[in-house]
C-alpha cells in the first residue's frame, strides 16, 4: 500500500505556520497572548488574541490616529490661510477706502480754497472799481480847477493889457493937456475915469489872485489824494497778485491729476473737452477790462483782467474735466476680493479684447460708469452678457455672468450692481470678462482702471 507524501499546498502552509510561530515567539516578550472571555446564556467562550493579532491592531490604530492628525493639520492650515487671506483683503479694502477718503477730502479742500480765493478776487475787483471811481472823480475835479485857473490867467492877462493901454492913453491925454489948455476939463474927467477903472482892475486882480491861491491849494490836495489812491491801488494790486498766484496754484493742483487720467487713458484732452462743451450749454463770458484814465488823458492798461479771464477759463476746464471723468468707465467692475486671470492682447493665437477677473460664483459685478443698458441677455460665446452705452462714444461689456440684475433700456449709475459673476458661455471657470470699446474699437481696460485710481 502506497502512502501519499505531503503536497505542495501543505508544504506552503507549514512554512507560513513556522514563520507565524517565530513572529509570535519574538513578540511574546512585549505582547503576551491575551484571551477575551465572552459570557452568554449558553456558556462561556473565549477569543484568543495572539501577539501578531495584537500587533496588527496596534499598527492599524496608529495608522488611523496618524491619518486623523494629518487630515486635521491640513484642515487647520487651510482655515488659517483662508482667514489670513480674508484679513489681508479686508486690510487692503480699508486702506483703499481710506485713500479714497483722503483724496476726496483733498479735492474738496482745493475746491473750497479755489472758491474762497475767487470770492476774494471779486471783492478785490469791486474795491479796485470803487477806488478807480474815486480817482476818476478827483481827476475830473483837478481838470475843472485847471480850467478855472487857465480862465483866470487869461482874464488877468487881458486886464493887465487893458490897464497898460489905459495908462498909455492917460499919458497921451496929459501931454495933450500940456499943449492944449482947453482940453483940461476933458482930461480931468478921463483921469477920474481911469482912476476908477484902475481901482476896479486892482480889486479884480486881488480877487483873481485869491482864487488862484485857493485853486493851488485845491490842486495840492488833489495831488495828495491821487498819491494816496495810487498807493492804495499798488497795495490792492499786490494783494490781487497773491490771490491770482494762489488761484493758479490751486488750479494747477486740480488739473494735473485730471490731465494724467486722460493721458494714461490715451485720450486727447482737447478733443474730449470739445465734445463735452458741445453737449453742455451755459451762460457767461470774459470779464471786460477796467479803463483807467490819467491826468494827461491817456488810458492805463488793465493787467488783472486778462489774468482773471485765464483763471476763469481754467475753472471751466476743471468743470469739463470733471464731467468727462464722470462719463468715462474709470471705476473697477469688481470691488470684492478677486484676481486677474488674463489681460488684454493676443492669447492662444487670437486677440483677447478685454480682461478677466476671477472670484466666487455670484460675486457682485458693478457698472464702471453711468450709462444706458443696451443689451441684457444671452449672446453666443459671451454667455449671459450686459452691454452699457456711456457718453462720448464709450461702451462696456460684462460677460459670462451667472445672473443679470438690470434690463435693456435701464439707466444705471457708477458702482450700481448689474449682475453676479458666473461661467456661462464659452468659459473654463467662474470669472468676469470685461471689455471697454469706443466707437466699436476695443481698448485696454487696465489703462482706464489705473487712470481711475487718480480720481476715485
Amino acid at each position: 500500500m502506497r502512502v501519499a507524501g505531503p503536497s505542495l499546498t501543505d508544504g506552503g502552509w507549514f512554512v507560513n505556520q513556522r514563520l507565524s510561530d517565530k513572529l509570535n515567539a519574538r513578540l511574546e516578550r512585549h505582547l503576551p497572548e491575551q484571551r477575551l472571555f465572552l459570557k452568554s446564556e449558553e456558556g462561556t467562550r473565549f477569543v484568543r488574541m495572539r501577539p501578531v493579532t495584537q500587533a496588527g491592531v496596534l499598527v492599524g490604530g496608529a495608522l488611523l490616529v496618524g491619518w486623523t492628525v494629518v487630515v486635521t493639520s491640513f484642515f487647520l492650515i487651510g482655515a488659517i490661510t483662508s482667514g489670513s487671506n480674508r484679513d489681508q483683503a479686508a486690510r487692503a479694502q480699508i486702506a483703499y477706502e481710506s485713500r479714497l477718503a483722503v483724496l476726496s477730502q483733498e479735492r474738496d479742500t482745493r475746491a473750497e480754497e479755489a472758491e474762497q480765493a475767487l470770492d476774494r478776487f471779486y471783492s478785490a475787483l469791486e474795491e479796485v472799481s470803487k477806488m478807480q471811481g474815486t480817482v476818476l472823480s478827483s481827476e475830473q475835479r483837478v481838470r475843472e480847477l485847471e480850467t478855472g485857473i487857465e480862465v483866470i490867467q487869461r482874464t488877468l492877462r487881458r486886464t493887465v493889457a487893458e490897464r497898460n493901454a489905459a495908462r498909455d492913453e492917460a499919458e497921451t491925454l496929459l501931454a495933450r493937456l500940456e499943449n492944449a489948455p482947453e482940453a483940461a476939463a476933458r482930461a480931468e474927467r478921463l483921469a477920474a475915469d481911469n482912476a476908477a477903472t484902475s481901482e476896479a482892475l486892482t480889486e479884480a486882480l486881488d480877487a483873481t489872485a485869491l482864487e488862484r491861491d485857493e485853486a493851488v491849494i485845491v490842486a495840492s490836495s488833489a495831488d495828495a489824494e491821487i498819491a494816496r489812491m495810487e498807493a492804495m491801488a499798488a497795495v490792492v494790486a499786490d494783494r490781487n497778485d497773491r490771490i491770482f498766484q494762489r488761484l493758479e496754484t490751486a488750479l494747477e493742483t486740480s488739473l494735473s491729476p485730471l490731465e494724467r487720467v486722460f493721458a494714461r487713458a490715451g485720450i486727447s484732452s482737447d478733443a474730449l473737452l470739445s465734445t463735452v462743451r458741445s453737449g453742455y450749454n451755459g451762460q457767461g463770458g470774459p470779464l471786460e477790462p477796467v479803463v483807467v484814465s490819467t491826468r494827461s488823458g491817456n488810458e492805463l492798461p488793465d493787467q488783472d483782467t486778462p489774468r482773471a479771464n485765464r483763471i476763469l477759463d481754467k475753472l471751466e476746464d476743471v468743470d469739463m474735466y470733471r464731467l468727462a471723468a464722470e462719463s468715462l468707465p474709470l471705476a473697477h467692475p469688481v470691488s470684492a476680493p478677486h484676481r486677474r486671470t488674463s489681460g488684454f492682447g493676443p492669447r492662444w493665437g487670437r486677440m483677447h479684447s478685454g480682461m478677466d477677473f476671477a472670484a466666487g460664483r455670484g460675486t457682485p459685478i458693478l457698472a464702471t460708469a453711468e450709462g444706458t443698458v443696451i443689451h441684457a441677455g444671452w449672446q453666443s460665446g459671451y454667455g449671459k452678457l450686459v452691454k452699457i452705452r456711456h457718453p462720448l462714444g464709450f461702451e462696456t461689456r460684462y460677460a459670462h455672468l451667472n445672473s443679470i440684475d438690470v434690463r435693456q433700456g435701464q439707466r444705471v449709475s457708477r458702482g450700481q450692481n448689474i449682475g453676479g459673476m458666473g461661467t456661462t458661455g464659452r468659459s473654463t471657470g467662474v470669472h468676469l470678462h470685461y471689455e471697454i470699446r469706443r466707437n466699436g474699437e476695443a481698448l485696454n481696460p487696465v489703462t482706464f482702471i489705473n487712470a481711475g485710481q487718480d480720481v476715485f
